[in-house]
């Protein structure tokens, strides 16, 4: 049976939330777990294999990589078969990677398998944000991606006490072959529940043509909004991926000194902050778009309290890790707002090829910032297996920091067109 768009602006379809949009969320949920799993299971890959800094950065930016590489045919794909096939053959990819790294004897062999495991997540967060924007009333749009990153925060709550205890009683091997039989759940899922509406199955875009497709993202491309927007979600988000999934739990375990348990118990509170802060950063967004407030604000807002929380962790200010970390994941996500933009801008033909476009260089971002942190922590090496010279981190995120500052005051300078 065909799925109705809602017609009324302020009421959003709550079958369609629970049909359609739920699973896509749960696929979401996978995708961040995957993502940030290996800050947990760090100390044991390190011990196993012998990393180092640089080493473990290469292996779990891989991830990312894979992210990169698939991000404009993902759009092209959203656009012309719609979120519900492709997200299921990109799950079914994911878990094979995630098969193929529980079986890896050596550094190399995981790269490639977390690449992979990267590539088939890919689609997940834009798949969710393609069905957001063809089954929500535009104005709840922003509402809904929020919602969705929230639900994927919770995949990071799970990437740490959670996830560290399983791969302690089990190993972490035998943690992704069972992760790799829920993503085909979740994949299977997607499948079966979510309705084949004739605009979620792409059917008016499969009409039209490759070359016109092309000829759209080389009109995105060179858009001012879209030029705008990007710089400063793909420094904004891809610092809090890079540094969230991975380099958080080595500067806790270097610089704060802290054991395995607590680091864990600390990267716990970050990922509640950022359920908390992907919630409330959406309401508050919705709230003043309906009051005539720009999302522009809610992102210059937010972003006062990231940079903050960052000065706090370079700086090692004696206060509590619980404090900085928590402010960290409450606010690193305010970047992923611009989506909500560059949807209204394009409009909802070209909004699967738009957000994948700009995510092609948040992940390239991100991925070049995960390895870039681990390749200056090389330049810092302290006794001990894997440990890093605090310095190193005072230089890594002060680097990544002053690149988000450069692009945030692109993104809010003044718009004499307007």
């Amino acid at each position: 049976m065909a799925v109705q768009k809602a017609t009324v602006v302020d009421r959003i379809p709550w079958a369609i939330v629970f049909r359609a949009l739920l699973p896509f969320a749960l696929g979401y949920f996978m995708s961040y777990l995957f993502r940030a799993v290996n800050q947990v299971i760090a100390p044991d890959l390190i011990t196993e294999l012998d990393l180092s800094p640089g080493e473990l950065g290469r292996l779990t930016a891989a991830y990312l990589f894979g992210f990169t590489l698939f991000q404009l045919p993902l759009g092209l794909l959203l656009d012309r078969f719609g979120p519900r096939r492709v997200q299921t053959v990109l799950l079914l990819v994911s878990a094979t990677g995630a098969a193929l790294f529980a079986l890896a004897p050596d550094p190399w062999s995981l790269t490639v398998a977390r690449g992979i495991l990267g590539l088939g997540l890919c689609g997940c967060l834009m798949s969710a944000f393609k069905a957001n924007a063809i089954w929500l009333p535009m104005p709840r749009v922003a509402l809904g991606n929020s919602t969705m990153i929230a639900i994927g925060a919770l995949g990071v709550v799970t990437a740490t006490s959670p996830a560290d205890w399983l791969a302690q009683l089990i190993g972490w091997r035998s943690m992704f072959d069972l992760l790799a039989a829920a993503t085909v759940g979740v994949a299977l899922l997607i499948f079966s529940c979510v309705p084949k509406d004739q605009a979620a199955e792409g059917q008016s875009g499969s009409r039209e043509g490759l070359t016109a497709q092309l000829h759209v993202i080389g009109r995105i491309t060179r858009d001012a909004v879209f030029w705008r927007v990007v710089p400063m979600v793909a420094t904004m988000s891809g610092a809090f991926i890079a540094i969230q999934t991975l380099w958080a739990g080595r500067w806790l375990s270097d610089v704060a000194a802290l054991d395995r348990a607590s680091v864990a118990d600390v990267l716990f509170i970050m990922a509640i902050g950022f359920v908390i802060g992907s919630l409330t950063t959406g309401w508050i967004a919705d709230r003043a778009q309906r009051r005539g407030f720009t999302i522009g604000l809610v992102v210059g807002c937010s972003f006062l309290l990231f940079a903050l929380s960052q000065l706090l962790i370079i700086l090692h200010v004696p206060v509590s890790p619980f404090l900085p970390w928590f402010l960290f994941g409450f606010a690193g996500q305010a970047g992923n707002l611009g989506y909500a933009t560059l949807a209204a801008h394009f409009g909802t033909a070209a909004a699967g090829r738009a957000q994948s476009t700009a995510n092609l260089l948040l992940f390239a971002t991100a991925w070049a910032l995960q390895w870039g942190i681990g390749a200056i922590l090389d330049q810092f090496r302290a006794t001990g297996e894997g440990a890093v010279d605090p310095g190193g981190y005072h230089w890594a995120f002060g680097l990544v920091l002053a690149l988000q500052i450069l692009a945030v005051f692109w993104y809010l300078r003044p718009n004499r067109r307007n």
